[in-house]
């Protein structure tokens, strides 16, 4: 199965256009087509055609940047949907499928029964297909691309799957075709353009096996158990989810993979589902500390005349290394399973830590992350010990760049009985701050007599007193 058009077609079967389109793709220092569509080609647009060229020749083209990924993805869409013709389905480049149908041709009524079922799909589906059927893997990829149901023999030596200059080396030599190659002495082609060429001639021949590797399906962590007689009791509920955590964490450890999410489906007699929802604080897979967690959602689930299938599914998972038996970190275990409990209640994204930050500026020295995506850092390194509280700067009344010995904040008077400092601290430059407008800063220690540890900072161009924080 060769989809000349894949990248097109996946943009546009939702949307056909009729006017010309292009996908553009960067190269260097130029954008080029990636794919088009038919109106396009038949304007004489063609794939690796500058964009300049393709804008002269066609002002109203419509374009748009490929998505190589989206198309791969696309592309394992398909393999996926090709399995219904037979088991043994693998990708054959970015754009092509090979299938190995023996023994399941009879099953369509024949092979051109099958090939007529694919083509009528992809024509359903907007897609461009062309098939190629050969007995060896060599052969189909030389008709699907080169003429469906030719004889291999009269194929140009381009369909051995050869780069273009070897194909351009041969045909100065006047061979052409295939079977050209094929009269054609070894010896000499092997001296000049090494074992490739005849290998690939060898495989299209059957000389050479070339099996097809079908892709291995990515591992799907669900379990489910139906019912002989339905039931409501939380416990009841609580206890077969507990059977189904078991199996499902057993193989998340084979795959060495922890759940992000998780979700329960409840199917009930009346064929109405109910789904409880647990997002984890970590990656994890101990049945026995996600069992607990189920519990809040659980209890409000609605039973009605009984549940009778549950369904568990980890519908986002990530790697989680091996751990050392007796090295695991029983306090973070305790306060992901926390922030998870709290997270069922007010939501995972709402629940945030500290992070310092590379930045001797106060208001900037730290980031609020979400805790669900970040792990506890160390401390502040800091020459100086910082305030526990930080607020905007508060003006006091003071005069001269020695701390006042008596002023006033916020209504309270206060006596100076000690002060550390000065610690000079200099805005970033490179940065546009209009709170640190004034300059340098001369920040101090002040312990008052009344009890009171606060942080204040003088400005030496602007001469003023500033309240910004307070210690413990």
């Amino acid at each position: 199965m060769w989809f000349p058009r894949l990248a097109s077609n996946r943009v546009l079967r939702g949307c056909p256009s009729e006017p010309p389109f292009a996908l553009i793709r960067k190269e260097g220092n130029a954008e080029r087509i990636y794919c088009l569509n038919d109106p396009a080609q038949s304007l004489g647009l063609h794939r690796g055609m500058s964009l300049a060229d393709a804008r002269a020749l066609c002002p109203e083209l419509r374009i748009e940047p490929a998505r190589p990924d989206l198309d791969a993805r696309f592309l394992g869409v398909l393999r996926r949907w090709a399995m219904r013709y037979c088991p043994w389905v693998g990708r054959e480049g970015e754009d092509g499928l090979v299938l190995d149908v023996t023994g399941s041709t009879h099953l369509w009524g024949g092979e051109e029964a099958m090939l007529e079922d694919m083509r009528a799909a992809m024509a359903r589906a907007g897609v461009a297909l062309r098939l190629g059927l050969g007995a060896t893997r060599g052969a189909a990829w030389a008709r699907a691309h080169y003429g469906e149901g030719a004889d291999l023999a009269q194929l140009p030596v381009a369909a051995l799957r050869v780069d273009t200059e070897t194909v351009t080396a041969l045909q100065r030599l006047g061979l052409r075709t295939i079977g050209d190659l094929q009269g054609a002495a070894r010896a000499p082609l092997a001296r000049r353009f090494g074992p490739e060429l005849l290998l690939r001639l060898d495989q299209a021949m059957g000389a050479v096996p070339e099996p097809v590797t079908p892709e291995a399906e990515s591992p799907h962590y669900a379990t489910r158990m139906t019912l002989p007689e339905p039931i409501g009791l939380v416990s009841d509920v609580m206890g077969v989810t507990e059977r189904l955590l078991k199996p499902l964490c057993t193989k998340l450890l084979a795959q060495h993979m922890g759940a992000r999410r998780l979700m329960l489906t409840l199917r009930r007699v009346d064929q109405a589902s109910q789904q409880v929802e647990l997002r984890l604080a970590a990656p994890m897979r101990d049945a026995a500390r996600i069992l607990p967690l189920f519990q809040r959602g659980v209890d409000t689930v609605e039973a009605g005349f009984g549940i009778d299938m549950l369904r568990l599914e980890a519908v986002q998972v990530e790697p989680l290394a091996v751990q050392q038996i007796g090295s695991a970190d029983h306090g973070a275990d305790r306060l992901n399973d926390l922030i998870t409990r709290i997270g069922t209640r007010i939501g995972l994204e709402n629940i945030q830590r500290f992070q310092p930050t590379d930045s001797h500026i106060p208001e900037r020295s730290f980031l609020t992350v979400p805790a669900t995506h970040s792990l506890p850092a160390s401390g502040w390194q800091v020459p100086r010990p910082r305030p526990i509280t930080l607020f905007p700067p508060e003006p006091i009344m003071a005069k001269g760049a020695e701390p006042p010995a008596r002023f006033r904040w916020r209504r309270m008077a206060f006596t100076t009985g000690r002060a550390t400092g000065p610690e000079r601290i200099a805005p970033e430059w490179w940065r546009e701050d209009p709170a640190w407008a004034s300059g340098l800063r001369d920040y101090w220690k002040i312990d008052t007599r009344e009890g009171r540890r606060l942080w204040l900072f003088y400005t030496p161009q602007k001469p003023g007193w500033y309240v910004q924080g307070e210690f413990a």
